[in-house]
């Protein structure tokens, strides 16, 4: 594999040399394999072989997000679907308003930063409030207040 002969736009949707790669089972294996190195660049790690990724901001987007009750203590929580199909619990303390109002949050174990994707915003925009002085949003959950962190750079 040559390096940047994958993309991965904005969207999360992935090209090999301007084709949309479209099969699960190969963009399963891939994000299996995704990595950032210590430059903040993604790759694809398989065996010996190295290839880097040109990702237009992060390769993992927020598809789905869902408020549900854990029923053992009785607590919400906010689960997200990310575009590898795989879900998980939001980690409350990392979401970020990038530029443009853009969302982001840490994913896999905060391995990885994840965008929302329009749709994830408006489904956790039901759950944002504003603060008294209009300066600050936040997600109310569970009688705490978790705060959205503005940032103006991702790493990407």
């Amino acid at each position: 594999m040559e390096n940047f002969e994958i993309k991965i736009d904005k969207d999360g949707i992935w090209y090999y040399n301007g084709a949309h790669m479209f099969r699960k089972e190969i963009l399963s294996v891939f994000f299996d394999h995704l990595k950032i190195d210590e430059c903040g660049k993604y790759l694809i790690e398989l065996g010996e072989e190295r290839c880097y990724l040109e990702v237009e901001d992060t390769a993992f987007v927020v598809v789905a997000v869902y408020k549900t009750k854990v029923s053992c203590n009785g607590r919400e929580q906010i689960d997200i679907l990310l575009n590898d199909d795989s879900c998980e619990m939001l980690e409350m303390n990392t979401l970020q308003a990038g530029r443009d109002n853009v969302l982001y949050c840490s994913v896999k174990e905060e391995k990885f930063t994840a965008r929302f994707s329009r749709n994830s915003y408006y489904q956790l925009a039901e759950f944002i409030e504003q603060s008294e002085n209009g300066n600050h949003f936040f997600v109310n959950l569970n009688g705490e207040k978790y705060f959205i962190n503005e940032t103006q750079a991702l790493e990407t």
